[in-house]
C-alpha cells in the first residue's frame, strides 16, 4: 500500500468508520440493465481490505429501481411514483443478491437496512435504527442501506442517496463519508466542458463560494438523481456531524477497486469535518433539543455517570414529566442539581415501571426484554 501523502489518502486509511455511497450508474451495467458483478467484486475486495485493517464499513447503495425496471419490463426513463415503488419492490432482492455474491467470497456477511426519512428525522425511530446498526456492526456484518422506495411517498423521501448516506454517517458516528461518482471531485467549473477548470483536492471549510460552484457549473456533475450540488449538501450534513467527506471516481481509469485507487493517490476532493463525530453528537444533545422531562438519581448513579458509565434504572429515584422514547431529558442528582442531559431509551411510563430495579428484573416489570440502560453513555452529556 502506498504511504499516505495527501489529506484524502490519510482520511481514508485512518477513518474508524466509513460510510460508502454507491450510485445506480456504478451498481448497474447500463448496457444490460443487470448488476455489474465484476465492478462489485472489485469494490468488495476494497471493503474486505478496510475490514482487515479494523475499519468499520457501511454501504449505502442505489440500484433497486434500475434493476426492477428491467425485471418488470418498464421502458420509460422517468417513472411515475407508483411505477417507481413497484420497480423498487421488484429490484431490491436483485440488489441484495448482487451484494451478497460480491461480499460473501470475501467472508463478509450482508445485512439489508431500508430507511425512510422519518427513520433519521424522528428521534425514536432514529435511536431504534442506530441500535440496529450498532448490533450488526458488532456482529461483523456489512449493512447495505437503501431508501425504502416501496413505501416512501414524495413527501417523505430523501430524493437522493447522497443525503441518505450523510444521515447514515451521522447515525453511525462515521469519520468519513465516501461519495463515489463519475467525477473526481469539485472543480471551479464543469471539467467536461471547461478543460481549464481548477480541481480542489482539499476543502477545509464549506463556504458560500463552494455552494455557488456546486450550484453553478458543477450542477449536473454526477449521474442519477444527484449531482455536485447534492454532494456538497450531503457533505455539509456530514461536516456538522463531525464526519469528513471524500468525493472520488467510482470507475478509476487505472481499473481495479475505487478505494484502492483513492488510497494510491487518485485525484479526489476531501471536505473537512468541523469536529469529531462524538463531539458533534454530544453538542446536539446538549443544546439542540428542548428537554421533555426529568430523571432524578441517587448518589451512586451520579458517581457512575461522572466516571463515564450509562444510567441504569437501579439508580433512578423518580421521574418528572411525560416523555417518549428518544426524547431529551434532564438528569438531576439527589440535591436536584442538573448534572447531565441525554436521550432516553424508554418513555416516561416505562421509566416509572423500572426505576430502582436491577437489570435482571426489567423484563418482568416491562413484559418484554428491554435495554439495560435508561440512558446509554453515548447518548448522555455531562453538565460542567
Amino acid at each position: 500500500m502506498t504511504e499516505p501523502v495527501s489529506p484524502a489518502q490519510s482520511a481514508l486509511i485512518s477513518a474508524k468508520t466509513v460510510v460508502l455511497k454507491i450510485g445506480s450508474a456504478l451498481v448497474v451495467d447500463p448496457r444490460l440493465g443487470v448488476a455489474d458483478g465484476v465492478w462489485l467484486a472489485e469494490l468488495a475486495q476494497d471493503i474486505a481490505r478496510l475490514r482487515r485493517r479494523g475499519q468499520t464499513v457501511v454501504v449505502v447503495s442505489s440500484g433497486a429501481v434500475a434493476l426492477g425496471k428491467r425485471r418488470l419490463g418498464l421502458k420509460r426513463k422517468r417513472l411515475d411514483l407508483d411505477q417507481k415503488q413497484a420497480a423498487a419492490a421488484a429490484g431490491q432482492s436483485l440488489l441484495m443478491r448482487a451484494w451478497e455474491e460480491a461480499l460473501e467470497p470475501q467472508g463478509l456477511g450482508v445485512a439489508q437496512i431500508l430507511l425512510t426519512r422519518d427513520d433519521t428525522e424522528v428521534r425514536r425511530r432514529w435511536l431504534n435504527a442506530r441500535a440496529t446498526f450498532t448490533t450488526l456492526l458488532d456482529l461483523g456484518a456489512v449493512p447495505v442501506v437503501n431508501e425504502n422506495d416501496t413505501v416512501a411517498t414524495e413527501e417523505i423521501r430523501y430524493g437522493d442517496n447522497d443525503r441518505l448516506a450523510a444521515r447514515v454517517a451521522q447515525m453511525v458516528s462515521a469519520d468519513l463519508l465516501v461519495l463515489l461518482s463519475d467525477v473526481d471531485g469539485l472543480y471551479s467549473a464543469d471539467p467536461r466542458r471547461d478543460p481549464s477548470a481548477t480541481h480542489f483536492a482539499h476543502v477545509k471549510e464549506l463556504t458560500d463560494q463552494v455552494d455557488l460552484m456546486a450550484e453553478g457549473a458543477n450542477r449536473d456533475a454526477g449521474l442519477g438523481t444527484g449531482g455536485m450540488a447534492t454532494k456538497i449538501a450531503a457533505a455539509r450534513i456530514a461536516a456538522d456531524a463531525g464526519c469528513a467527506t471524500l468525493i472520488g471516481l467510482g470507475r478509476p481509469p487505472s481499473g481495479g477497486g475505487p478505494l484502492a485507487a483513492l488510497e494510491a493517490g487518485q485525484k479526489s476532493t476531501l471536505i473537512n469535518a468541523r469536529e469529531t463525530p462524538l463531539a458533534a453528537y454530544k453538542q446536539w444533545i446538549a443544546g439542540a433539543i428542548a428537554p421533555a422531562g426529568e430523571i432524578h438519581i441517587d448518589a451512586g448513579a451520579a458517581a457512575a455517570l461522572t466516571s463515564g458509565k450509562s444510567l441504569l434504572p437501579s439508580g433512578v429515584t423518580h421521574i418528572v414529566g411525560a416523555f417518549d422514547k428518544g426524547d431529551a431529558v434532564v438528569v438531576r442528582d439527589a440535591e436536584g442539581r442538573e448534572i447531565a442531559r441525554g436521550l432516553t431509551s424508554y418513555d416516561s411510563d416505562a421509566a416509572r415501571l423500572i426505576k430502582g430495579l436491577r437489570s435482571d428484573a426489567l423484563e418482568k416489570a416491562l413484559g418484554y426484554a428491554g435495554r439495560p440502560a435508561l440512558i446509554h453513555r453515548d447518548d448522555l452529556v455531562l453538565r460542567s
